[in-house]
């Protein structure tokens, strides 16, 4: 158990650090490799190219103390006028060919230790070429000047200071090298996000297109752009939709003419009982009848669903005000407590039916009923409690199956024909959202419907 939990910990965190979103996870695939062999590409650059230019500069430098070192003229005491005066013209010299700015300084010594801590790549190579070349003692301050470096060495009769330009020492080309891979790096970066959003609206308005019709909206047909596999689902998307049509109207079209078939024997059945007249004889048939209608036209109701009705905005707030107006004038008890400004693009029809099934049902069972309507984060939230006996616990899932009635503690005699629940979970599963039973604070029942924005 603990290596398996240690074996998920990092997939775990590598799936918290990962974008969510496929245009993220798109860049991340197209970027990560391009910063790796930049890292790459930099580190040989410094470690070969950089290391081996900056080693040659500075052995030019040192290179070149050296030969004026040689070529001074011997002074053991370093005030020969004679000799001051071939040093000035060597120093002239090496001014105008070699770009350094040379002073000697007689009687002159050097500190023990150095003053200025050498860490930079051309401290260490300016050092290593010097040591290699001048083989004499000697400072090195590559920090004091901004645009030149200095170097003391100790000479026998004083010191020889010399200003050499930092350019001399360090290849200006570095810097064009990494700002043309920066700006490399960034312009594939924008071409490469340009061209995976490109790649994902697609992906988008599928996904759009599936929300919306599965929220019951009318969503048309989008253009399929994108890669083969992208234009492929939109395909298989758009074939399934207009399967998923063809087939409700086509089930809408056989139970209108079911109805009808079926009505008129009924209508027969109705006129020729009324002929007889009222007795013990026909009253029963005549109940028999007026339940075959009532069946048959919850049946309807719930196999029709919602049919071809529009999708349009509606202001859910006045939509309960008039299903709740509607059960008062029944007699019911009923209050409503709704926010302002619920509005939210649904079949009208279909709607009313799904919230009057829940009101009924609440009205039916019980003294009192209490509608809500808040809403939350990501979409709206109706309630309709009861205080009534309730639905057990274990028969709240059973309830919404069409055609089943709980037992006669409910009142079978007004407790319908057992599609008014299912008509209402049907009707909020095809907007998108679903029903719920729960117990109710009131001690019923509780229905809870949630509807996305």
């Amino acid at each position: 158990m603990a290596l398996a939990l240690a074996n998920e910990m990092p997939m775990i965190w590598l799936r918290r650090i990962l974008p969510r979103s496929l245009l993220g996870r798109s860049i991340m695939i197209l970027v990560t490799p391009l910063l790796l062999l930049q890292v790459v590409t930099t580190s040989v650059f410094y470690e070969a190219h950089w290391d081996t230019v900056t080693k040659r500069l500075a052995r030019s430098v040192a290179g070149d103390i050296a030969t004026i070192i040689a070529l001074m003229p011997a002074d053991p005491t370093g005030h020969d006028p004679a000799a001051a005066e071939q040093r000035e013209r060597l120093f002239d010299v090496a001014k105008d060919s070699m770009q350094l700015d040379i002073d000697f300084v007689p009687d002159k010594r050097l500190p023990v230790l150095p003053s200025v801590v050498r860490a930079t790549l051309v401290d260490r190579n300016l050092t290593s070429a010097l040591e290699e070349f001048v083989k004499r003692p000697f400072l090195t301050d590559t920090r004091s000047l901004e645009t030149a470096v200095e170097v003391h060495v100790q000479l026998a009769n004083g010191v020889l200071q010399v200003v050499a330009p930092r350019r001399r020492l360090f290849s200006s080309t570095t810097y064009l090298v990494i700002l043309w891979m920066v700006g490399s790096s960034l312009a594939l970066f924008a071409c490469a996000v340009l061209f995976m959003r490109a790649q994902v609206r697609p992906i988008r308005q599928l996904a759009g297109a599936a929300e919306a019709f599965g929220k019951g909206r009318d969503s048309a047909a989008f253009r399929i752009v994108g890669a083969s596999e992208v234009r492929q689902a939109a395909a298989a998307f758009n074939q399934m939709r207009d399967r998923i049509r063809r087939q409700i109207a086509q089930r809408t079209e056989m139970l209108a003419g079911v109805s009808h078939d079926l009505r008129t024997p009924l209508t027969r059945m109705k006129l020729a009982l009324a002929m007889l007249g009222d007795g013990a004889e026909t009253s029963d048939l005549k109940a028999d009848v007026e339940e075959m209608e009532k069946m048959l036209g919850g049946y309807l109701a719930f196999a029709r669903g919602e049919g071809r009705e529009p999708a349009v905005e509606v202001d859910l707030r006045e939509q309960l005000q008039e299903v709740v107006n509607a059960a008062a004038r029944e007699g019911a008890r009923i209050t409503l407590a709704a926010e302002d400004g619920l509005v939210l693009t649904l079949r009208p029809e279909a709607m009313r039916r799904c919230l009057t099934n829940l009101v009924s049902n609440a009205q039916r069972y019980a003294q009192s009923v209490a509608v809500t309507a808040v809403r939350v984060d990501d979409g709206v939230e109706i309630t309709v409690d009861d205080d009534g006996p309730g639905i057990p616990a274990d028969k709240r899932e059973e309830v919404f199956r069409p055609f089943y009635r709980l037992d006669p503690s409910r009142n079978p005699e007004t407790g319908g024909i057992g599609l008014g629940l299912t008509i209402a979970r049907d009707v909020a599963r095809s907007h998108g959202g679903d029903l719920q039973l729960l117990d109710s604070p009131q001690g019923g029942l509780r229905a809870r419907l949630w509807l996305p924005v």
